[in-house]
């Protein structure tokens, strides 16, 4: 009862992100237990059935090989939303070790990692993917890497921003004082501070990640239809 209570005034503090929360978890709920949802096969062809438009069988009607057109985007979202977590995932990870190490330790690497960022950063996310999938083939993997690649410059530039703030901090000159290490300072004083920037950051370069994926299936040069 008291859960429900929390909930609710989330909700009234919330309204917009909690809604938005809900409708996504929805998503990707119903894209998991896809097998559960519905009783058609995404690949399986039933010509009597071709090019129906919605009905209660089938909400979204069936494409002209005759298979359910919501069982194959329940499936096909599947792909879509591996990609999208796996790059960011790994665009986080590599962001954060290149903007730490740009701030921490400044000077002329500073600058050459900046500038490589700004160059990437010189093309449109979609853009750039297009060229690195072109050139590795396409593929749910090279995708993953193409649209990661894309996101780095981001996470890069964010991290950065923080630890430039975080190390002028007194916390930050006492630890250096009594003599603790780099490697402890970022572990133990610079990374729990980055936490919270960076979950609102990968959370927003989720939806980027999955728009960019659909927009180059769509080309041909993402995930192939079944």
């Amino acid at each position: 009862m008291k859960l429900i209570q929390n909930l609710i005034r989330l909700r009234r503090k919330y309204e917009l992100a909690f809604d938005s929360t809900i409708f996504f978890t929805l998503i990707v709920l119903a894209t998991l237990f896809a097998p559960f949802l519905t009783p058609y096969d995404p690949t399986v062809p039933n010509i009597p059935e071709r090019l129906q438009s919605p009905n209660l069988s089938h909400p979204f009607g069936t494409d002209e090989f005759g298979r359910d057109q919501l069982t194959r985007v329940l499936y096909g979202g599947r792909p879509i939303l591996i990609t999208g977590t796996l790059s960011v995932l790994f665009a986080l990870a590599l962001g954060i070790v290149i903007g730490v190490v740009s701030a921490y330790w400044g000077g002329r690497l500073d600058n050459t990692l900046m500038r490589l960022m700004d160059i990437m950063l010189s093309f449109p996310a979609i853009l750039l993917a297009i060229l690195i999938v072109a050139s590795l083939g396409s593929g749910l993997t090279n995708a993953t890497i193409a649209i990661a690649f894309s996101m780095i410059p981001t996470f890069a530039r964010l991290v950065r921003s923080i630890v430039i703030t975080l190390v002028n901090e007194l916390y930050i000159l006492s630890a250096q004082s009594i003599g603790a290490t780099d490697y402890q300072i970022i572990r133990k004083h610079i990374f729990p501070n980055m936490i919270p920037p960076i979950i609102v950051q990968a959370t927003a370069m989720l939806a980027v990640a999955i728009s960019t994926s659909s927009a180059l299936s769509f080309l041909g040069l993402g995930v192939e239809p079944p």
